[in-house]
C-alpha cells in the first residue's frame, strides 16, 4: 500500500493517485481540498470559489482514503481572488505556495507512524517536489520505500538557465522566479533526492538535468504524461489567404520562451496572429506591451482551453527548460500541432516533421520559418492535424497510469 500526498492534485496527480485506488494499492490521499460537488453544502458556495474547488474534484475516493489539510489553501485563495497577492508571497509565508507545500508535508511526516502501526502492508511514500521533505526522513527510519516525482527540471539547471536569461535579456528578469529561490529551499529539494529511493520524471529533458546533482542517485524512470482523448472532429483544409492562427497556453514567464514567441510572431508579420492564455508570472512592462498588442486571456476554465485550441491552427510553446508541458500533448488531442523545443517534453510525444516541429531554444528565427512554413502550405498543416490526434489516441492517461502502477508496485515489493 503506497500513501500519495499533493496539495491541489493536478492532473497528472489525479492520475497516480486513481491508478493506486483502482488497483487496490492506495493506503490514503493527502491533499489540502478534495471537493465533493455532491455535497449538500456544494450548493452554498459562492460562484467564483466554486469554480475554484471544482477544479479539485478530477479524484473522487472514499472518504476514510482521504486526509485534508484545508485552511492554508482556502486563505491563499481567498487572497488571491481578492487581489492581495502580496500577502501570500515569500518562501517563509505560512500561506504562500511553499508555506502550503511544507505545512502538508510535516502531516503526512507526523502521521506516517501511526498508519503504519495500523496497516502493516503500508510500503510507500509518493511525494513530490517541494512537499517530500520531512514525510521522507521519517519513512526513511520506517524502512518505507520513497517515490518522487520531479515535475520540473532540476533547480540547479533552471538557475543556470535563469541567470543566463536574464543577462541576455535583462528587460525579462523580473519574470525569471527561479532567481528568487533561496538557499534554504534548494538546500531542501537536493536533499529531497538523496532521501528518494525511485524518481520518476515526465521527460528525457527532465532527466538529463538531473545530471547537474552533485551526488549519487538512485533509480530514475521516465513516464510522459497522457494526453485528454483525441477530438472526434477532424480538422478543414484552410486557406493561406487568411492568417496563421497561432496559440500560447501557459504561464508568462521568460522560462517559457515568451520573448522569442513575440520576437518570431513579428518576424512572420500579417501571415500570423497570436493568441495568449495564461497570467503573466512577475513584473515585466516589455511583457505588458505585448499582452496589449495581442488577444490575451489571462485565465480561462480548461474545458475552454481546449476549445480554443480546436479554433487555432499551431500551439507554440517554446519554453527554455520544462519538465514536460501538459499543453503538448492537450493540443495533439485537439488536432493541433505544436511547435516547441527539444527542452520540454515535446520529443517524448510527437515526431519533428510530423505532428508539428521541435525547434532550438532562443530561436526566433526557427519559429518564424517554421510558421510561415504552414502558413503557405494549408496541406501540410491538415496532414500534420491529423497526424496529431492519432497520435493524442496512442497517449492516454490510462497508459500513464499502468506504467507509473507498475513502477510503484515494483519498487514497494522490493522493500
Amino acid at each position: 500500500m503506497v500513501l500519495v500526498s499533493h496539495p491541489s492534485g493536478n492532473e497528472n496527480v489525479s492520475a497516480v493517485v486513481s491508478g493506486l485506488f483502482e488497483r487496490d494499492l492506495l493506503s490514503a490521499y493527502c491533499t489540502c481540498i478534495l471537493w465533493r460537488p455532491e455535497n449538500l453544502l456544494a450548493r452554498f458556495v459562492p460562484g467564483g470559489m466554486r469554480a475554484l474547488l471544482e477544479r479539485r474534484s478530477k479524484v473522487q475516493l472514499p472518504p476514510e482514503l482521504v486526509r485534508t489539510r484545508p485552511l492554508r489553501e482556502i486563505l491563499r485563495n481567498l487572497l488571491l481572488k481578492a487581489g492581495q497577492g502580496r500577502g501570500i508571497k515569500g518562501e517563509d509565508n505560512p500561506i504562500s505556495v511553499d508555506g502550503v507545500y511544507r505545512d502538508l508535508d510535516r502531516y503526512v511526516a507526523g502521521i506516517l507512524p501511526r498508519m503504519q502501526r495500523s496497516d502493516a502492508n503500508l510500503r510507500g511514500v509518493y511525494a513530490y517536489e517541494d512537499g517530500a521533505l520531512h514525510q521522507f526522513r521519517v519513512a526513511a527510519k520506517l524502512g518505507i520505500h520513497r517515490v518522487y516525482d520531479l515535475p520540473i527540471s532540476y533547480w540547479r539547471t533552471n538557475h543556470a538557465f535563469s541567470r543566463e536569461e536574464a543577462e541576455l535579456k535583462p528587460a525579462w528578469r523580473g519574470t525569471l522566479k527561479a532567481l528568487t529561490d533561496g538557499p534554504r529551499k534548494c538546500a531542501r529539494k537536493d536533499e529531497e533526492l538523496a532521501l528518494a529511493d525511485t524518481i520518476v520524471v515526465a521527460s528525457d529533458f527532465t532527466r538529463s538535468t538531473l545530471e547537474g546533482y552533485p551526488g549519487a542517485l538512485k533509480k530514475t524512470v521516465v513516464i510522459p504524461y497522457g494526453t485528454p482523448a483525441p477530438s472526434g472532429v477532424a480538422r478543414k483544409l484552410t486557406s493561406k489567404a487568411q492568417p496563421l492562427r497561432v496559440l500560447y497556453v501557459g504561464s508568462l514567464q521568460q522560462r517559457k520562451g515568451m520573448s522569442y514567441l513575440f520576437d518570431a510572431v513579428s518576424l512572420a508579420g500579417s501571415a500570423v496572429t497570436l493568441t495568449l492564455i495564461g497570467r503573466k508570472g512577475g513584473t515585466c512592462a516589455e511583457l505588458d506591451i505585448h499582452c496589449a498588442q495581442h488577444r490575451w486571456l489571462e485565465s480561462v476554465p480548461h474545458r475552454e482551453v481546449l476549445a480554443e485550441m480546436s479554433r487555432h491552427d499551431v500551439l507554440v510553446f517554446p519554453s527554455l527548460f520544462e519538465g514536460f508541458g501538459l499543453v503538448i500533448g492537450e493540443a495533439l488531442s485537439q488536432g493541433l500541432p505544436v511547435i516547441t523545443t527539444a527542452n520540454t517534453g515535446g520529443p517524448d510525444i510527437l515526431r519533428d516533421g510530423k505532428q508539428g516541429f521541435i525547434v532550438p531554444i532562443r530561436n526566433p528565427e526557427a519559429i518564424a520559418a517554421r510558421l510561415l512554413q504552414l502558413h503557405q502550405d494549408r496541406e501540410l498543416l491538415l496532414e500534420m492535424s491529423e497526424a496529431a490526434r492519432t497520435r493524442a489516441g496512442e497517449l492516454s492517461w490510462q497508459a500513464y497510469k499502468d506504467r507509473t502502477v507498475a513502477l510503484v508496485r515494483e519498487a514497494v515489493a522490493a522493500e
